[in-house]
């Protein structure tokens, strides 16, 4: 059985992990872990910045992601953004990336504050835009630029 809920600050090195390994896999990128975890840190220190989450299977971290909040005038309420998900290998097409969808989902869907979900992805992780679409997003409505330093 799968447990989701909040992260703590006794997580950061899972965390911390998750990113790395993700960042390895999608991106081919080897992360700076003292950096990482500053920046894992940096969100516990200051909840403004986000909210990661962990989904447990028999009280082990298997899978994980943070929610990022983005005001949007539009609709007066604020939009989780999802970053960082990852899931551990062995625990891949378990479900977990769907228990840890479903718990934010149902959070917006009962809050008058929050008023949806979103996420970005490598244009080359075709499959997690297959699993995004099979949970009901869609990619259709922005295409995402950036600039970063």
């Amino acid at each position: 059985m799968l447990d989701v809920r909040s992260g703590r600050v006794a997580d950061v090195d899972l965390i911390v992990d998750f990113q790395v390994r993700m960042a390895k896999e999608t991106e081919g990128m080897d992360l700076d872990r003292e950096t990482v975890t500053r920046g894992v840190q940096a969100v516990f220190d200051d909840p403004s910045k986000g909210t990661y989450w962990i989904a447990e299977q028999e009280g082990e971290g298997v899978g994980g992601l943070l929610t990022v909040p983005e005001w949007s005038d539009w609709r007066n309420g604020t939009v989780l953004w999802i970053h960082s998900v990852y899931v551990v290998p062995e625990a891949r097409k378990q479900g977990v990336f769907r228990a840890l969808y479903q718990t934010l989902k149902e959070r917006v869907e009962a809050s008058e504050d929050l008023c949806g979900l979103r996420l970005y992805v490598e244009k080359g992780n075709t499959r997690a835009q297959q699993v995004y679409e099979a949970m009901g997003m869609d990619g259709e409505h922005y295409q995402l630029y950036e600039w970063l330093k």
